[in-house]
């Protein structure tokens, strides 16, 4: 596939996709261009906010109640943990324990603990830490299997 990048002096952003057929390549250049129109609702001090998905570095869900972390907010969202995982449907968000999903875009380093589990330093310096269970998932993932 060829891409042709344009920098514009003045008018809207656009991204124009031309294709003859439909393949994985396309596919994934169109959920692209759609996850950039989500947006998420939560609420934060009671006061509703409109965030992207892409601004989240993890969500967690605590005392039956889920939380969206992002850099400067602590939101508690009004869904599952299970429908925002559908929701975001994206392979930058990884399901890392029972109670956890974190953005891998968000991932600084990561160490490798005892019983096969990982501590994940995100970018704000936090450590997320990925289960045993979802462990080797989440190195197959890295390697790109």
């Amino acid at each position: 596939m060829r891409y042709i990048v344009n920098q514009i002096q003045d008018g809207e952003d656009e991204l124009i996709l031309n294709y003859r057929q439909m393949n994985s390549e396309v596919e994934a250049a169109i959920a692209f261009m759609e996850k950039n129109q989500k947006k998420l609702i939560g609420k934060v001090d009671g006061e509703r906010v409109v965030f992207l998905p892409e601004d989240i570095l993890y969500i967690e869900k605590v005392d039956d109640r889920t939380f969206a972390y992002t850099e400067d907010n602590e939101i508690q969202l009004d869904m599952s943990l299970y429908a925002i995982e559908l929701l975001l449907n994206d392979e930058h968000y990884f399901r890392c324990s029972k109670s956890m999903i974190v953005n891998i875009n968000k991932v600084k380093r990561l160490k490798s603990l005892s019983s096969n589990r990982i501590d994940a330093t995100l970018i704000n310096g936090e450590h997320v830490m990925i289960s045993r269970t979802y462990a080797s998932c989440f190195r197959k993932l890295l390697r790109g299997e």
